[in-house]
């Protein structure tokens, strides 16, 4: 046998040994990631649920230990990595970049896991961490990334910690939006502007319903169609945006619309009108003292009731508006202490508006639509009573009575 014979057979033999132990390394590696994910991090799983405490469970929620287990492979292959000679500083660094990775989503599922613990507490609805999770969360995949280019070339990670300063101009525009957000979110917290839970209203962006997620790049806004708006967390905070929440906390909610009278049927009011509003329990007291007030006025300054121009009169719109305002404030849904207005504004091509601007103390969205629509529906059936038209424009049946 030839020396070149022998050290092709050396080589072939080398070769031979080295994929022996790298089967060998792999099949201990995946034994050890089977018993720590299979074994025990079960173990582990069913004792925290025994536990009272809720960090636990969510640690185990957000698969923190599972992801752990991954990282015992390449242990093994970085421990094992001088049986492959000349591989060795290949697999060691494989080893490394995995390890490294794999520790970086552990720490991130762990930030996730302390998100949720703090969405426990009560606090968490005025003061979202969230975004400052994920600016750590950035920070660590970011020195993540350098070690594993440190490793890729073979150099100290300060080396390339020292470039830095250089590139911030770069990082900068890079990290512009995150800068951004960061910013925004700051604002957010400290003064108190959107919570979960609240109720926004964005035109800008269409949105239009419940805060569902405040994060540090967007916020997650579950519009009343049950459909999904993101929001860029600084495109909120650069416009404007409309917070229900006051409205909610106050317990009154706005009813602000009027009903268009038809100027053409407002009069003065006679004496057959004024007895039949005086048995109308709500306006009883405000027809009699009314009456008082007038007649003492007209004759104290001697007016001629024999013209309706002469002195004071009662007005049927008047009287309208003094039965809305007692029905109103002995309505059970219709909270008293806050703005009660009962009021006429100015006349208009589509008659002569009363509006209503009271608060029902009902915030709850379908609540306050029903309490609404019973209040109008009493207010419209009720205005013929006072020989007033509401005002409408022509329709086909109007025509149709013409003809």
């Amino acid at each position: 046998m030839t020396l070149t014979n022998i050290q092709n057979w050396s080589n072939v033999s080398m070769l031979n040994a080295q994929l022996i132990a790298f089967l060998g390394v792999l099949i201990l590696a995946f034994l050890t990631f089977l018993i720590v994910k299979n074994i025990v991090v079960k173990i582990i799983w069913k004792i925290a649920k025994k536990t009272k405490t809720k960090w636990d469970d969510a640690i185990m929620e957000r698969n923190v230990l599972q992801k752990i287990a991954y990282i015992f492979p390449f242990l093994i292959f970085h421990y094992f990595s001088y049986l492959f000679g000349n591989f060795q500083n290949l697999i060691q660094k494989i080893s490394l970049i995995f390890i490294v990775w794999f520790v970086l989503l552990t720490v991130n599922s762990f930030l996730n896991a302390i998100n949720d613990i703090f969405k426990t507490h009560r606090i968490s609805k005025k003061h979202p961490i969230k975004g400052y999770l994920q600016i750590i969360s950035i920070i660590f995949f970011l020195f993540g990334s350098i070690i594993i280019i440190a490793i890729l070339t073979n150099k100290s990670p300060l080396i390339l910690l020292s470039g830095l300063g250089a590139m911030t101009a770069i990082i900068l525009l890079i990290f512009k939006d995150t800068i951004l957000s960061l910013i925004a979110s700051l604002q957010i917290s400290f003064n108190d502007l959107i919570q979960n839970g609240d109720w926004l209203e964005v035109p800008e962006f269409n949105a239009d319903g419940e805060v569902i997620d405040i994060a540090l790049h967007s916020v997650k806004i579950q519009n009343w169609d049950k459909t999904i708006s993101t929001i860029p967390t600084h495109k909120l905070i650069d416009g404007s945006f409309k917070n229900w929440s006051g409205m909610q906390k106050s317990g009154g909610r706005r009813i602000k619309r009027a009903i268009h009278i038809d100027i053409s049927s407002i009069k003065f009011c006679d004496e057959n009108m004024l007895e039949n509003f005086s048995e109308m329990q709500l306006i009883t007291d405000y027809i009699k003292t009314k009456k008082e007030e007038i007649n003492k006025f007209n004759k104290e300054n001697n007016f001629d009731n024999k013209l309706t121009s002469n002195g004071r009169k009662l007005t049927n719109i008047g009287t309208l508006r003094a039965y809305i305002y007692a029905y109103l404030k002995n309505h059970p849904k219709i909270k008293n202490e806050m703005t009660f207005l009962i009021r006429q504004l100015p006349p208009a091509p589509t008659g002569l508006p009363i509006e209503i601007y009271v608060f029902a103390n009902d915030t709850v969205w379908a609540n306050y639509e029903a309490i609404q629509s019973d209040i109008f529906d009493h207010i419209l059936a009720i205005v013929p009573e006072f020989d007033l038209r509401i005002f409408q424009n022509p329709t086909g049946n109007d025509f149709r009575k013409l003809n």
